[in-house]
């Protein structure tokens, strides 16, 4: 389980951590443009029902930790499905990984 640290926040952020590979090629690619957006996702088995919301922005520190020693290999189909959600006014939302992985 892969763990996302967003400002000063004391509860971190935990994704898998093939998911939080292509969460944290997205949010790079738009924090290094200077676009600030939204990241949603649904709470995890071991939390509390529910869903959350977090206002990314360039000016505040994030911090991505990976259990695995090495990294995930990235499906183009993944990202650009969390790309065109981050890309909308909803934000990006954690989806689930498409059937057809693709390159």
């Amino acid at each position: 389980m892969g763990t996302l640290y967003y400002g000063d926040v004391a509860t971190p952020i935990e994704i898998e951590d093939r998911a939080l590979a292509h969460v944290k090629v997205v949010i790079a690619t738009k924090l290094r443009r200077g676009e600030s957006f939204t990241l949603s996702w649904t709470h995890g088995p071991h939390q509390e029902v529910g869903r959350s919301t977090v206002w990314l922005h360039p000016s505040i520190p994030l911090r991505f930790v990976f259990d695995e020693s090495e990294p995930a290999l990235l499906s183009r189909a993944w990202i650009e499905a969390l790309a065109n959600s981050a890309n909308s006014s909803g934000g990006l939302l954690l989806v689930p990984e498409p059937d057809h992985p693709g390159d």
